[in-house]
């Protein structure tokens, strides 16, 4: 549990300093501006860090799956090496989205407007931008989203419906307490962290709207983040 949370902690880290300081140093300049260059990186590093604490929190779940369902196995399940390759992964993925969505969106030809309506370089504000029809390109990130989101979301249910089960066949009270612990503060991070991405990706575009989409922004970039020391505590 410690190794997934020193993991969590330097996402959250590397996903915090990827937005609020430029976010900040507009707030504090009358020079409210990005390189294109800095805005691919910036994109880059945003879903780099935000996809692989999505695949993060579902190994998390597993990893809680296997200490109240299997606490005997648990030590060879789970060992060092076990750990090092789920993590290993997660961090693989995140690369190779990160990478691929801003390379199809940086590679596209940009000649017209170059203010982006929101605080950072967001996925749907910089396609927008695009000088090209970008429809085929926003259904298909669209799609990608939605299946990863619930293939991610799928496990994390799968797991807690069978810890859930296991738990609700202890004997003892105080066991039974101590499980739903174990498993309280990863549930709030992941309710917080997937009900914004959900609500700011996955909506149709009649329920866009320019000023909820920045405040939701502002709550998976800068408040959930700040959240979650708190509640792991």
């Amino acid at each position: 549990m410690y190794f997934f949370l020193w993991n969590l902690s330097f996402l959250e880290i590397g996903y915090t300093l990827s937005i609020s300081p430029k976010m900040l140093l507009n707030l504090l300049s009358e020079s409210q501006t990005i390189s294109f260059w800095g805005c691919g990186c910036q994109m880059c590093f945003f879903l780099l860090f935000g996809v692989t604490e999505c695949c993060l929190l579902s190994v998390m779940a597993y990893d809680r799956y296997v200490a109240i369902c299997k606490p005997l196995q648990y030590p060879y399940i789970m060992n060092y090496r076990e750990c090092a390759k789920l993590a290993a992964t997660t961090w693989a993925f995140g690369i190779f989205v990160g990478l691929g969505y801003s390379i199809s969106i940086f590679t596209l030809p940009f000649c017209g407007s170059n203010q982006i309506n929101h605080f950072f370089c967001d996925l749907m504000p910089v396609l927008r931008l695009a000088s090209t029809n970008t429809y085929k390109n926003e259904v298909a990130i669209s799609a990608l989203t939605v299946l990863a989101d619930l293939i991610l979301f799928s496990l994390i249910l799968c797991s807690y419906i069978l810890i859930i089960s296991t738990i609700f066949t202890m004997p003892v009270a105080k066991n039974r307490r101590k499980a739903f612990s174990t498993c309280s503060s990863h549930l709030t991070v992941v309710f917080i962290f997937y009900g914004t991405v959900i609500l700011t990706y996955i909506r149709p575009n009649s329920a866009y709207s320019v000023d909820s989409n920045r405040l939701l922004g502002l709550l998976y970039t800068v408040v959930t983040p700040s959240l979650n020391p708190i509640i792991y505590s």
